[in-house]
């Protein structure tokens, strides 16, 4: 029983946890389609970098917690974490701009809710 109750706890945090990202990258995405921040980081500007660090980081920390959670609970890796970091970096001079590549993400999260 104590090992059910366990994993239920780590479960709910998990879940708790989920929610947190879901809206730490919704509100990240709505800024960078806005125009305010850089959150996919395809600009060597240095300030701009800079100025999407501390959402990158906690994006990532908390990424990297639920992926630890969903180890423990034998689930597959968080796919939402591993899609946002394989869309970050350096991209071709042809490929969209991240205030696009931001609203397709919203309006992809609208069409198939999270």
């Amino acid at each position: 029983m104590a090992k059910a109750d366990r994993l239920a706890r780590l479960d709910d945090r998990r879940i708790e946890s989920e929610t947190e990202y879901h809206a730490l990258l919704r509100g990240a995405l709505e800024r960078t389609a806005a125009g305010q921040i850089r959150l996919f980081g395809h600009t060597k500007d240095k300030a701009q970098i800079a100025k999407a660090a501390p959402v990158v980081a906690e994006l990532t920390e908390l990424g990297e917690t639920i992926d630890a959670l969903r180890d423990q609970l034998s689930i597959e890796p968080f796919a939402l974490h591993a899609q946002f970091l394989a869309s970050r970096g350096a991209v071709s001079a042809h490929a969209v701009g991240e205030a696009k590549q931001a609203q397709a993400w919203l309006d992809q999260w609208t069409e198939t809710p999270a």
